[in-house]
């Protein structure tokens, strides 16, 4: 190999290498900018679920016109009065203070006929049958106060199980097939929303309600520290080979 292929081979060597370097900086520089967005976001969320979770109930009525205004009325509080339809209810896969087992969702009908779905709150995975859990099947009209829930329109993640209704089992929160397997029409029929029953007690203990997570975490700072960091270090050693090349 004569003296000046090697050097273009080099030169390419260290081109390709420049090339990585800007390329990895920018991709760096880019996570860390995505963060600070998700950071701003995550921040304005918890303020208005604080905001909300905050101010007095409403009344289901208010949190429909108010769903139908802005079609979102996640974490508002509000009250419902109705019967329930325990024969009806729906088991969606949880975990609660390290144990693995159920939210019910259990359709209460209210007053003009309609139904609401209610997640009533946890139960232990040997407690799904509502036979083992008879004292929490509450009969008669009741009064429910919660936080409103916004429904899903799609699985959140391919990562997610697929409901089956089959089984009763659910992996996300959906509405639609929630009310088919129950026999209910979804439009005009059911509530477009949910509501996460609050943690007053039921009786023999079960379900237990209060499960809604409102205290999200947030660690979108520290990610775009790690990575604005990454990207500093790749920049020194990046400056530092630089001075080496020159100075060789």
């Amino acid at each position: 190999m004569t003296g000046t292929a090697a050097a273009d081979r080099i030169g390419a060597k260290r081109l390709v290498f420049i090339l990585a370097a800007l390329l990895a900086f920018a991709v760096l520089l880019s996570l860390g900018a995505w963060q600070v967005y998700r950071l701003q976001w995550k921040e304005a969320l918890l303020q208005s679920i604080q905001l909300r979770t905050a101010s007095p109930s409403k009344p289901l009525a208010e949190l429909e016109l108010l769903h139908a205004r802005s079609g979102e009325i996640d974490y508002w509080p509000v009250t419902a009065t109705g019967r329930f339809e325990h024969i009806n209810e729906r088991h969606f896969f949880a975990t609660h203070k390290g144990a693995s087992g159920f939210y019910i969702y259990t359709p209460l009908r209210l007053a003009d006929s309609r139904i609401l779905f209610v997640n009533r709150g946890f139960v232990p995975y040997d407690r799904k049958d509502p036979v083992a859990r008879a004292e929490g099947q509450v009969q008669g009209e009741v009064t429910v106060t919660g936080l409103a829930r916004d429904r899903l329109t799609s699985k959140p993640s391919w990562v997610v199980p697929d409901n089956d209704p089959n089984e009763n089992i659910y992996y996300w929160k959906d509405l639609e097939s929630m009310a088919r397997a129950g026999g209910y029409r979804l439009d005009g029929v059911v509530v477009p929303f949910f509501v996460d029953a609050d943690a007053a007690p039921n009786p023999g203990g079960l379900p237990v309600g209060g499960v809604t997570i409102v205290d999200l975490p947030n660690n979108h700072l520290q990610y775009a520290i790690t990575w604005f960091g990454l990207a500093a270090a790749l920049a020194g050693v990046f400056a530092f080979w630089l001075m080496r090349q020159r100075s060789g």
